[in-house]
């Protein structure tokens, strides 16, 4: 089983179009240690022929363009794909909005919670996916499914779903409550696990998650691979950085850092690899010369970029 990152950053990517924080800019002027990234998405294989994305990022042309094995083979017919499939952990537009360039009438199947496809459904434009061409199936919560594509046949990746803390999409929620609580812990945010027959163990897919708690803690014990939500190292950094009024909190995102933070509460979790992945374009962490990189990788875990790859 291979896991690719194709994309590793939060909504916007980074740099992001239109931030002008110093790491958008050491980005874009190229500054050694700052690379930049696409928004989050991962793909996995049992073969290397056949492809299930993790999330549809607005990028997706780019990363297709940049990941050679997402591309039509030499020799397949003049319309063709290796995806296979699409499996949505929420319906951020940085999760979602990547369908609408797999529109060319090219076969693969959608997979999500009964959330996520209510959510498509309620908007029309997602109806240039024709469901005679892309079926959309459930992903039901707490039991492992196969992944199959738009025929039926499997695709050798095995998916568990379970609801993580997390908030409803930005855009379900009620622009005149500011205020409000929109957070969800009923599946509006999921976690998967990734496995596949004749794999020596199982990975972990968690862009999303607003706090841990000992049910996720039990479930991620002796995972092989966890790739995590790493959106912010503190809580309060989009507002120390000038350029947000929300929390990672507010985001439904746990900051890396702190007593409360990811670091310190899997610290004493028996996790194989631990990565962070959707990672904000106001994170430290995107500066591999920066302290608080250095305090990441002395914790244990990796910060993700694009085209990182893992065997399980």
């Amino acid at each position: 089983m291979r896991l690719r990152i194709i994309g590793s950053a939060a909504g916007g990517g980074f740099p992001q179009w239109n931030c002008n924080y110093r790491l958008s800019r050491a980005a874009r002027t190229g500054v050694a240690g700052v690379h930049s990234r696409t928004q989050s998405s991962v793909a996995a294989s049992a073969d290397g022929l056949g492809w299930v994305l993790f999330n549809a990022s607005p990028d997706i042309p780019q990363q297709i363009a940049a990941t050679p094995e997402l591309q039509p083979a030499h020799d397949a017919p003049l319309r063709s794909t290796p995806i296979r499939a699409v499996v949505l952990t929420n319906a951020d537009v940085d999760h979602v909005a990547g369908l609408l360039s797999l529109r060319e009438r090219q076969p693969f199947a959608i997979y999500a919670t009964t959330q996520v496809l209510a959510t498509l459904k309620a908007n029309s434009i997602f109806n240039v996916l024709d469901p005679a061409l892309v079926p959309r199936r459930i992903l039901p919560p707490a039991q492992e499914l196969s992944i199959c594509d738009a025929g039926g046949h499997d695709t050798g990746v095995a998916v568990e779903s379970f609801p993580v803390p997390g908030k409803i999409a930005l855009y379900l929620e009620e622009r005149g409550q500011p205020d409000a609580n929109f957070s969800s812990d009923a599946g509006d945010t999921i976690g998967v696990r990734i496995a596949g027959a004749g794999s020596r163990g199982s990975g972990f897919y968690i862009p999303g998650c607003a706090r841990i708690d000992a049910t996720l803690r039990t479930r991620l014990a002796d995972a092989a691979c966890l790739l995590f939500d790493g959106t912010v190292f503190t809580d309060d950094e989009m507002i120390a950085a000038g350029v947000g009024q929300k929390t990672g909190a507010r985001m439904g995102h746990l900051a890396m850092s702190g007593n409360a933070g990811s670091i310190a509460g899997l610290a004493d979790v028996r996790i194989g690899r631990r990565v962070f992945v959707h990672i904000n374009n106001t994170n430290p962490v995107l500066d591999e010369n920066s302290a608080e990189h250095a305090a990441v990788e002395a914790a244990g875990w990796e910060v993700a970029c694009d085209g990182m790859e893992i065997e399980l």
